[in-house]
């Protein structure tokens, strides 16, 4: 269901708290959210799935749209796709709802939000329609309740009858009750870029520099209050360029360190990943993606930052790029980039994106990792050399001021010892050395999600794995959905894809940027066709099974 209003309305507190409802009465869910490009003000929806078993993605049609006031809300008919088993809720005060809703078939149950709300001193509209979405959905009153009494710092008794008065009006209409959950096992109400962070924390980052930029701004907000409580530093840089070399050199201090940025952000942070691929200095980028190019649309997800994550740097420059495929595996996925990171001690990129970043998900507690991935720091001060050609490509790295350990790091070309040189032999041999270290990576099995069996497979990654996932549930489909996107796993997919006669490659960008790099890096059998399109419309179900 869909809760939508003009900004300040409340809609997303009521959106989170419908949530929140949901994980306390036993069930999964997700809340994904849109709004337009305002810093400010203007139109949001939340969207809000709650189901008996774990979800990434929203269904094909949403059941209920409500809506505080219809001001811009129009603007989401394609976000908020209804049918006409749906119900629209929303106040005659502002006008019937606009007509592209209303063609869908939906039936339209009008609420006097505004003037209900005002009966009881201090509430305020959203609760009212947070009541009527409870009790469409059956949810128990005091599921909803106990959320409130957690989330409201004010107004709590004057919104909780508000909430009861909102329920009240639909007890005449039960279309859309919920499947009793399965019972309550330990769960966890969490956002990916909620769950980047704590990856980040478990994965050792002491230190983080960053800049504010939409959608991956919660990501250094969660992790500003978490990183004192384990020692560590959040610095807000004046700007991309900032926040990378600082980063660098904390990374160089020996304390591993992390940025979080979107697609404009990490242009600008390029040269000095280069320079982290040089110098050999480990450090993470999460790149939380949103529609481009230039400013595109800020608010919105797509996948399309996938070319300049794997081939942006200048020169050759090998480097590790991840991608997580649910909210939950923010948290695996971006530790393992930090153990990686520092173990390699190469630059490494997380690709999340608006949709899983700023998703809310109940989801299953995670189980705790140990990549068993640390920085070699062995150095032997009688005969140091910082760049030594060892058969792994990584070399000890010492830290600032071990006796007998100074070197030169700096982004020109080097010797052993780290003295510039621009000599053939000694580029070869770096060059040899730092694509040696990243292409003996074995990744084992996380270097993929597996599931299914058939002669036909849909490969993906990223935020399309939910989608996917759910259009595949009971079909004899594989998926296959990488989250090591480089270094490339040639091998490791063509045994994954043994018997496979048809291949369906699904991405969210304009020009099918994964399928070229899987064209160039892999070879896929049989007959391959592409399932693309750009932001800001997730995928659905249903557009899946109609392309296989």
């Amino acid at each position: 269901m869909a809760l939508a209003g003009s900004g300040g309305a409340g809609v997303m507190t009521a959106g989170n708290m419908l949530l929140e409802a949901a994980a306390a009465a036993g069930y999964y869910g997700l809340m994904t959210r849109t709004s337009g490009p305002q810093i400010r003000g203007g139109e949001a929806a939340a969207m809000v799935r709650i189901a008996a078993f774990p979800t990434d993605a929203q269904e094909d049609r949403f059941h209920v749209l409500a809506a505080i006031d219809w001001q811009n809300v129009g603007r989401f008919a394609a976000e908020i796709p209804l049918g006409p088993g749906s119900v629209i809720v929303g106040d005659p005060a502002h006008g019937a709802p606009p007509e592209v809703f209303l063609k869908s078939g939906a039936r339209y149950v009008p609420i006097p939000l505004k003037k209900l709300a005002g009966e009881i001193q201090g509430a305020w509209p959203n609760m009212v329609a947070l009541g009527a979405l409870a009790g469409l959905l059956g949810l128990p009153a005091e599921a909803v309740e106990t959320a409130a009494r957690q989330s409201m710092k004010k107004g709590l008794e004057p919104g909780l009858l508000a909430f009861r008065l909102g329920m009240a009006q639909v007890e005449s209409i039960n279309d859309f009750f919920l499947e009793k959950p399965k019972g309550k096992t330990p769960r966890w109400l969490i956002s990916g870029n909620e769950a980047a962070g704590f990856g980040a924390l478990r994965g050792g980052v002491r230190f983080v520099a960053a800049y504010p930029i939409t959608p991956a701004t919660e990501l250094l907000e969660w992790l500003a209050p978490a990183l004192t409580k384990v020692g560590g530093t959040l610095v807000q840089a004046e700007d991309e360029l900032a926040s990378i070399n600082m980063a660098l050199g904390a990374s160089y201090g020996g304390v591993p360190a992390l940025t979080a940025t979107s697609g404009p952000g990490l242009s600008l942070m390029i040269e000095s990943l280069g320079l982290g691929v040089t110098a050999e200095i480990p450090v993470v980028v999460v790149d939380v993606m949103r529609t481009g190019p230039s400013t595109g649309i800020a608010t919105k997800s797509e996948q399309g930052d996938l070319n300049i994550a794997l081939y942006g740097m200048h020169g050759d420059a090998p480097h590790i790029v991840i991608a997580p495929n649910s909210v939950s595996d923010c948290i695996a996925a971006t530790q393992w980039a930090v153990g990686l990171a520092e173990s390699l001690q190469v630059p490494a990129i997380v690709l999340s994106d608006q949709y899983l970043g700023q998703a809310r998900a109940i989801v299953d507690v995670p189980q705790r990792e140990d990549f068993g991935l640390k920085r070699t720091l062995d150095a032997d001060p009688n005969a140091y050399k910082r760049y030594a050609l060892t058969p792994s490509g990584v070399s000890p790295m010492a830290i600032p001021g071990a006796a007998g350990c100074a070197y030169t790091a700096d982004g020109l070309e080097h010797n052993e010892r780290g003295t510039p040189s621009s000599q053939a032999g000694d580029h070869l041999a770096q060059m040899d050395k730092r694509a040696r270290k990243v292409s003996q990576l074995d990744p084992g099995d996380a270097w993929a999600s597996i599931e299914g069996e058939g002669v036909t497979a849909v490969v993906t990654f990223g935020s399309c794995t939910g989608p996917v996932r759910e259009a595949l549930t009971g079909k004899a489909v594989k998926i296959v959905s990488l989250r090591l996107l480089s270094p490339a796993q040639p091998e490791k997919l063509k045994k994954a894809l043994e018997g496979v006669k048809r291949v369906l490659v699904v991405e969210q960008n304009h020009s099918g940027q994964f399928l070229r790099y899987l064209r160039s890096e892999y070879e896929l059998p049989g007959e391959v066709k592409s399932l693309r399109r750009p932001g800001p419309l997730p995928f659905r179900p249903e557009e899946i099974q109609k392309a296989l």
